[in-house]
């Protein structure tokens, strides 16, 4: 019984989470590189009243935006929605490298396994690197500059308020130019 309680708090706490972080305005430029999810990867629900549990993602390539060898899977909603919560994950090979880049909104990173090595600033420097391991939560500030690097085969869970965009702090580490 107690079990019970404990899945049904958590989820309890996991929903109002969602509905809490649902208010940003989330007004971005449309030209910028949007992340969007396939027509059957929304998973939200009409209801903020709603509670889902999904175990299984579909994962695959990330975006063009990413350099290769990354996988994406949508968790909930649409990433390219402008003032919606999304949630996504994202497995990087290790040795992976994502360049210095900002985001439009606030970004939520969690990290489900691996090693995650996050720096900020707008120049990739490996000495700035600090590691993140399974279970550690960062947070990263609207238009920060920041950057990472993977150690080991990595599992990320970033959540936010769409769009979810990325722009390169330089233009030649855009793998889509």
């Amino acid at each position: 019984m107690s079990s019970q309680r404990l899945k049904l708090g958590t989820a309890l706490i996991i929903a109002s989470l969602i509905v809490a972080c649902s208010d940003g305005d989330g007004g971005a430029n449309a030209t910028q590189n949007r992340l969007t999810a396939p027509a059957d990867a929304d998973r939200s629900s009409s209801s903020n009243h709603d509670v889902h549990h999904h175990t299984q993602f579909d994962f695959g390539p990330a975006p063009a935006i990413f350099p290769p060898g990354a996988q994406f899977a949508v968790v909930q909603g649409d990433p390219s929605a402008v003032g919606k919560v999304f949630t996504v994950r994202l497995i990087f090979p290790s040795g992976y490298i994502l360049p210095p880049h900002i985001h439009p909104e606030e970004e939520h990173v969690t990290v489900l396994r691996g090693t995650f090595l996050a720096g900020m600033g707008p120049d990739f420097a490996k000495d700035s690197l600090t590691p993140l391991q399974t279970g550690d939560f960062i947070t990263v500030p609207q238009n920060a500059a920041h950057f990472a690097k993977t150690r080991g085969i990595t599992e990320v869970q970033v959540h936010g308020i769409g769009p979810f965009q990325l722009t390169y702090v330089h233009p030649e580490d855009d793998p889509t130019k």
